[in-house]
């Protein structure tokens, strides 16, 4: 799904997450596998992207090669709803509302105490964002939340 993320956005939210090289981001819905390549490349990070599209899949692993970062990404093609997310210290989420709201129960039940999780344009049910970010640009404008695991 990421597939559409401009640059500005998804640097955005791995700050507003503040990662860091001791960090394994998880993508959920990872499309062309942009977040985790540049959480590799750009802050050190591990990175999982996580697609049920094959296709897309396949274009992330290749764009990681290209990027210099494929020892430090992986790529699954997976139901992110079946996804072990317990490895990851922070996940970004640039899905619809519904599936953020599907996910809220995995998240706060499979992350560790202050895992953080980014979310792009849409809120999770009631979970209040700790912070967040508005980025505006000609006529849209990206809202970016900012959650941690209690």
């Amino acid at each position: 799904m990421t597939r559409g993320s401009d640059p500005r956005t998804l640097m955005s939210m791995l700050r507003l997450a503040d990662v860091t090289l001791e960090d394994t981001v998880y993508d959920l819905g990872c499309g062309d596998g942009r977040i985790v390549i540049a959480a590799a490349r750009d802050f050190g990070a591990r990175g999982v992207g996580v697609d049920l599209d094959p296709r897309s899949i396949r274009e992330a692993q290749a764009n990681a090669v290209r990027a210099g970062v494929a020892d430090r990404v992986t790529f699954r093609v997976q139901d992110i709803l079946d996804t072990d997310i317990r490895p990851a210290t922070v996940v970004t989420l640039f899905l619809s509302l519904e599936l953020n709201q599907r996910l809220r129960p995995k998240l706060t039940a499979e992350l560790g105490f202050g895992s953080r999780v980014v979310s792009h344009r849409y809120g999770i049910g009631d979970w209040m964002p700790e912070r967040s970010v508005t980025l505006s640009a000609r006529e849209t404008r990206n809202h970016i939340f900012l959650r941690r695991v209690p």
